[in-house]
């Protein structure tokens, strides 16, 4: 643990900085005279400082490698596992202390003869945004930091904006980026999402804003990072270790000889990342790499005329070139393509000038150009790209018990592509395309027209037929998406029967027609069938609900709560009409209806692609509609919205048998404890005891936590409606039993009773009879508020788990999100749950009541898919209209 200065200790008393060691190195390290390269770990959301390991161990090791010439210092920030990604409120704070750590942990190195001027920082999840915050900071120098690689951080969105603070913090970061771009030339950025086995943070919230005016920023899926090549679930991404050993491999390139720190060269940075993270060239990052090459060694020069060439060794003590003359193919054919199936990082493939000679002893490096792949290493060379050299030369070094094969052919690229218009979005499976390829040459690639779109998912299916059994190296299949980093590669075995799942992480930018590609590196006798069939009619329906899920789950609880809304509206309707109040589940079926809501957002974000409209509606002061927003980003359609909405409709309707059936049993419960006697029924609303308990839930909401306050009187409400039912279910019983008693009893006193008692009775009779019909009725109106409450809870809880992991240190959530909803609640809440449908159908407001309800669901799931904090605030209206009917 690193001390703090008191003046920050005693400002953020719930966050601490430690130093991570092991071993001798910690040892040496307790005295803090440090002398290597500062590096800050952020966790994230919930995450723990202790997540730093994998980082510092791996480098611990590569350090001992080089005989500690270079090491790296990790430090590591322990947030005390805060949800910021739920609660934004601590997100300003846990900005300004990283601002304080790097200043403490700059001054540990003072005195040093390398002395840092700089921090890198590495943040998971939320601790990645931080990072980027740090910029916008009034006081921060952004020299302090000169290289940021976050892991699994939403950088364009909150997965879940549960209150203002988080999406006004985002506003804030995001658009300082962009205004600012040119004071970030310095700060080079990497973001690495996790892929499709990421359920938490999808990876195109991962990817960094698009910035035109610097090329500083770059982001990878890694299930596309060399030597990676897979998909990392959002905390595994912390400790994936071939995730890990890139990183830390791009460490130790960037160190500057001459400062023994990270370089301050912003294109050396970018250079060393593409080389780790993007197109690994199978060689040891070289920042100048020499033009030319000399062809030193007593080889052998063998001289290869044909057009297609392999060559297989094992155990070769002499070592060979081979020379590839082009002025015979560059006529027939536009490019070469070679592989080499020995992994190591020499240099293996050259250009040669000299047009004479069958030697080369001078030549250009074209390793450069190769790619790594899981099984092998490619280059592809276009021949018009090099006019001027004469000879391709591969090396062939002498083997010492090492197998490895090569490969050469030369070909056209018009025939090596082909064309697969892929299933389109309302094909639902009923359409397949098949090709097949004859396969005599190594590379193939297979364009899928018509993939641009993020609902698109679908399976492609390769078939593999072989002439002969020999053995054959794996084919190598990779899923190329040209606008984004996010390729995914499978490596199947000959023959084989291979599935690959098709999905985007982004839409194309606007303007860019490049299409996916299915790179096939196959074998020369081979036949491959492609084919993106859907092998089950129903799979497809799954697929394209699942990525539905994928992009906009977020929203669900909003399309919830407006079915649960359109709901009450209803049985305020049915109440004024027929003076019952119907039951929630009917009643759902009845009102919850798409078209009634729907329409309405559709015609709006329609009219806001009129600029006329766009100016009446920002005159209005009016905030844009989030399905237009989302429109943009090519990112919504209709489709999703009814999916959404029939899936809230369920959840909806499940949510009330809950209830209900919750009741029911705390019901029965709470009558084998206590026993009523009678139907209660207070008149007055307001009494002193009711004033005495607002201003008791009101002082608690703004001295502690408004979601605690809610969170109280919530379970008072629940049993508000238990007691209700509790009673009714006993008098029900208890009428039953004296109802047959008094039958029986009347055999024998019928001739004695007189007129006046049979007249007492039946008014008896008819009063409990209207008594328990309100009481049914103003249990399932309960009920149904009690189901919005609920949801409202829900949104809020973040603030209250937050407030009570922090209570030791302060008594006083602040910020608290809601504080001022909680106070009004709680004043409304107060009053409905002693009020029954009796006070509520004289009522004046009561038609007004029952309409609103329709134009706030409307407006929720135009305002609040993007801003989940809002939705409280539709739903507080409703009941605060249904509170005036109470009195008024």
């Amino acid at each position: 643990k690193i001390k703090l200065p008191k003046k920050t200790a005693r400002r953020y008393p719930a966050y601490e900085l430690y130093l991570y060691g092991e071993g001798s190195y910690a040892e040496e390290n307790k005295n803090l005279l440090l002398t290597g390269i500062p590096v800050l770990f952020l966790p994230g959301n919930a995450g723990s400082y202790r997540q730093v390991r994998s980082l510092g161990s791996i480098a611990l090791r590569k350090a001992e490698d080089v005989d500690f010439k270079y090491h790296f210092n990790f430090f590591s920030v322990n947030f005390n596992e805060e949800l910021v990604a739920l609660y934004g409120g601590s997100l300003q704070r846990q900005t300004k202390f990283v601002h304080e750590c790097i200043k403490v942990i700059l001054k540990l190195y003072r005195g040093q003869e390398f002395a840092p001027t700089s921090v890198a920082i590495v943040g998971h999840s939320m601790g990645g945004l931080v990072a980027r915050a740090l910029l916008t900071l009034k006081n921060f120098k952004p020299e302090l930091i000169n290289l940021l690689i976050t892991q699994a951080t939403p950088h364009v969105a909150p997965v879940m904006p549960l209150d203002e603070y988080l999406t006004d913090f985002y506003a804030a970061v995001n658009n300082h980026w962009i205004l600012k771009a040119q004071d970030l030339r310095n700060l080079t950025t990497l973001s690495v999402a996790g892929g499709f086995r990421d359920y938490q943070v999808r990876s195109g919230l991962a990817f960094l804003p698009r910035l035109s005016q610097h090329d500083s920023a770059l982001s990878v899926v890694s299930s596309a990072v060399p030597r990676a090549w897979a998909s990392t679930d959002h905390l595994s991404i912390v400790w994936c270790k071939e995730l890990i050993l890139a990183t830390i491999r791009a460490f130790f390139d960037l160190i500057d000889e001459n400062t023994r720190q990270i370089t301050e060269d912003p294109k050396k940075r970018m250079s060393v990342l593409n080389h780790h993270f993007v197109r690994h060239p199978a060689k040891i990052f070289e920042e100048n790499p020499e033009a030319f090459t000399e062809l030193t060694g007593a080889f052998m020069w063998i001289t290869v005329k044909a057009s297609k060439w392999t060559y297989s060794v094992y155990n070769d003590s002499d070592g060979k070139y081979f020379t590839f003359p082009l002025a015979s193919h560059r006529k027939s054919y536009s490019h070469v393509y070679c592989e080499n199936s020995m992994l190591d990082t020499s240099s293996w493939i050259y250009g040669c000038m000299n047009s004479n000679s069958s030697m080369c002893l001078e030549a250009t490096d074209l390793s450069w150009r190769t790619e790594l792949l899981p099984t092998t290493k490619v280059v592809i060379l276009k021949l018009q790209d090099y006019p001027s050299l004469s000879h391709i030369v591969i090396q062939v070094p002498p083997t010492a018990g090492n197998k490895y094969t090569l490969d050469c052919e030369f070909f056209k690229e018009d025939s090596r592509t082909v064309q697969l218009p892929v299933t389109h979005l309302f094909s639902f499976g009923l359409s397949s395309r098949k090709i097949l390829l004859n396969s005599t040459g190594l590379l193939y690639n297979v364009q899928l027209q018509h993939f641009n779109q993020i609902y698109q998912a679908f399976k492609i299916y390769i078939e593999s037929h072989c002439q002969s059994l020999k053995e054959r190296k794996p084919n190598v299949y990779r899923l190329h998406v040209p606008w984004s980093h996010e390729d995914s590669i499978i490596v199947a075995k000959v023959p084989s029967f291979t599935e690959i799942s098709a999905k985007l992480h982004i839409a194309p930018p606007q303007n860019d027609n490049r299409v996916p590609e299915l790179n096939i590196y196959s074998s020369s006798d081979c036949q491959y069938e492609v084919s993106n069939t859907i092998l089950f009619y129903s799979y497809y329906p799954y697929m394209l609900v699942f990525q539905i899920i994928r992009f906009h789950a977020g929203a669900l609880p909003v399309y919830i709560v407006s079915n649960i809304l359109l709901t009450y509206g209803g049985q305020l309707s049915t109440l004024i009409s027929t003076g019952q109040c119907s039951d929630f589940s009917l009643e759902l079926v009845r009102t919850a209806k798409p078209y009634k809501v729907e329409p309405f957002i559709s015609i709006v974000v329609f009219l806001q692609g009129f600029h006329s409209f766009r100016v009446i509606w920002e005159s209005l002061s009016l905030p844009e509609v989030d399905a237009a927003v989302l429109s943009r980003e090519d990112a919504w359609f209709p489709l999703v919205s009814l999916i959404l909405f029939l899936f809230g409709t369920g959840i909806a309707y499940w949510s009330g048998v809950f209830f209900s059936t919750s009741l029911k049993l705390f019901s029965s419960l709470w009558l084998s404890l206590i026993r009523p006697t009678v139907l209660q029924k207070d008149n007055k609303l307001i009494t002193p005891r009711r004033l005495w308990e607002v201003l008791s839930f009101a002082l608690v909401s703004w001295t502690t936590c408004g979601a605690f306050a809610l969170f109280i009187i919530y379970l008072q409400y629940f049993f508000k409606p238990v007691d209700v039912f509790m009673t009714f279910v006993f008098y029900f019983q208890d009428s039953d039993s004296s109802k047959e008693t008094s039958q029986n009893s009347s055999i024998h006193t019928v001739k004695n009773q007189s007129s006046t008692d049979s007249t007492s009775k039946a008014t008896r009779s008819l009063s409990n009879s209207t008594t328990i019909a309100e009481a049914v009725n103003s249990l399932k109106i309960h009920v149904t508020i009690l189901n919005l409450f609920t949801w409202i809870v829900l949104l809020n809880l973040p603030s209250l788990i937050y407030w009570l992991k922090n209570l030791r240190y302060s008594v006083r959530l602040d910020p608290d999100p809601c504080r001022s909803t909680a106070i009004i609640l709680v004043c409304i809440l107060e009053i409905l749950m002693n009020s029954s449908t009796s006070e509520v159908k004289s009522s004046k407001l009561l038609k007004i009541t029952a309409k609103v309800p329709l134009p706030l669901s409307i407006a929720m799931l135009a305002f609040g898919r993007m801003h989940l904090y809002k939705v409280p605030h539709f739903v507080t209206f409703s009941l605060l209209l249904h509170m005036l009917c109470c009195i008024v």
